[in-house]
């Protein structure tokens, strides 16, 4: 999808899954660090809204989450897919670390969901790891291959070629992941309006 935007979107941008509703305060963090970024620097300067964990679960099922592994400058060192992660009824969250035992992970825990903003010229990075991503996919996985974006963040790190600096929010992460969060969600957005929080908006 970012690819497609090549030739067109030519100026620093944010990322989001259309599917899922961020909170005012995401968009806040990374609106005021684009107005300080460098985006000439080298390595390249991106950014990423790391929300609590515990604000973004579902009573309805598991999830999963990018858990961050993050310096003492707030940068991003790493992301690591954990599957399956739920609240259990003794209120801890964990996942399954393998068929038998369950990890816990603390409830401030920082997760990515997906919320990022990168300079123009990440479209061109695109271009360069998706060629490597058909000639693998093509031959290994041809009907279920995704080109995952953290990935792509993710192997650049590894190469020195970005910095990723994350931006904490305290923000409410909402989405259907079941049929059943609908009402939920519908319910918390409502209440965000009718509380003022979109007004000017």
């Amino acid at each position: 999808a970012i690819y497609s935007c090549k030739g067109v979107v030519n100026e620093p941008f944010m990322v989001i899954n259309a599917d899922d509703f961020y909170g005012r305060d995401a968009f806040s963090v990374i609106s005021k660090w684009i107005d300080t970024a460098d985006f000439n620097a080298t390595p390249a300067s991106y950014a990423m809204a790391a929300y609590q964990l515990s604000n973004t679960l579902t009573e309805n099922g598991t999830v999963s989450r990018g858990v961050c592994s993050i310096d003492d400058n707030d940068n991003l060192t790493d992301v690591v897919e954990r599957t399956k992660i739920l609240r259990k009824d003794d209120g801890r969250i964990y996942f399954p670390e393998d068929e038998e035992n369950w990890e816990e992970l603390a409830e401030e825990t920082k997760v990515s969901m997906n919320c990022w903003c990168f300079p123009s010229s990440f479209i061109d990075e695109i271009e360069k790891y998706f060629k490597k991503f058909l000639d693998d996919a093509l031959v290994n996985n041809p009907l279920k291959g995704e080109f995952y974006l953290p990935f792509i963040v993710k192997d650049m790190l590894a190469e020195n070629k970005c910095k990723v600096k994350v931006l904490k929010t305290d923000a409410k992460w909402f989405g259907v992941t079941y049929k059943e969060d609908k009402d939920a969600v519908v319910k918390a957005i409502g209440e965000m309006v009718e509380n003022g929080e979109y007004e000017g908006f």
